[in-house]
């Protein structure tokens, strides 16, 4: 379940957008202009944000720039009227991950905003995954190759083994959901004698005793999925 925030002042299409996100699955937040999403931003983890561009106190462009600034991995869907090419530029430029014109169709907004937070969910490029355990154990993840240490000592991981803990290091503290673990799985090569649907809680069970004395716990969340979590010192 990923958590949004819809910036819009249109309170009919605010109110039809917070309802059907919700019955979709996510957990939905809503503010009526610049100013109040950026307040909220600077309180509360997002997973995606849907922006109009006509906003009132603070300008949509403005408030993108900001996020840029601030929170530069938050995935951004733009949802504005401004139709053109130099709008779309302009926003594109301005940091937006996608941009839906209005009118639109929920059913592609639902599919453009699930594909948005796939890609924000797979390692980034650049750079490297890093969680520091309890234990004063450092687990680091190379963001493009199926490579892990912890501290300097390697980890032997499978391809589909570093895709979810990726996935958990990149969302610790938070569940990620099952849903979200095969979407990334889709896109990679089955390995032999494993079934991306059926196979979860098998490679949980390994990470599990790979990730034995380092600090770092993976917990089940009943009916949800699993969360990486710092063990208690």
């Amino acid at each position: 379940m990923s958590h949004l925030l819809i910036v819009e002042d249109d309170e009919l299409l605010r109110d039809g957008l917070c309802a059907q996100l919700t019955r979709a699955g996510h957990n939905v937040s809503s503010a009526v202009d610049g100013a109040q999403a950026q307040s909220m931003l600077e309180t509360t983890r997002f997973d995606a944000v849907i922006l109009d561009l006509g906003l009132p106190v603070i300008d949509g462009v403005a408030v993108l720039k900001w996020i840029r600034q601030r929170l530069a991995a938050l995935p951004v869907l733009v949802l504005t009227a401004r139709d053109g090419i130099e709008d779309r530029v302009q926003g594109l430029n301005a940091g937006a991950d996608d941009y839906l014109t209005k009118p639109f169709d929920m059913a592609e907004l639902l599919a453009r905003l699930q594909a948005m937070l796939r890609r924000s969910r797979m390692p980034a490029f650049g750079g490297t995954l890093e969680v520091q355990g309890a234990a004063n154990k450092r687990l680091r993840l190379d963001p493009n190759l199926p490579l892990g240490w912890l501290d300097d000592e390697p980890m032997e991981l499978t391809r589909r083994e570093w895709s979810l803990l990726s996935l958990l290091v990149g969302n610790l503290g938070q569940v990620v959901g099952r849903e979200d673990v095969l979407a990334v799985w889709q896109s990679e090569p089955t390995e032999t004698g494993t079934g991306a649907s059926n196979a979860l809680e098998v490679y949980v069970h390994r990470l599990r005793r790979k990730l034995q004395d380092s600090g770092l716990s993976i917990r089940n969340v009943r009916g949800l999925g699993y969360m990486l979590e710092i063990d208690p010192p």
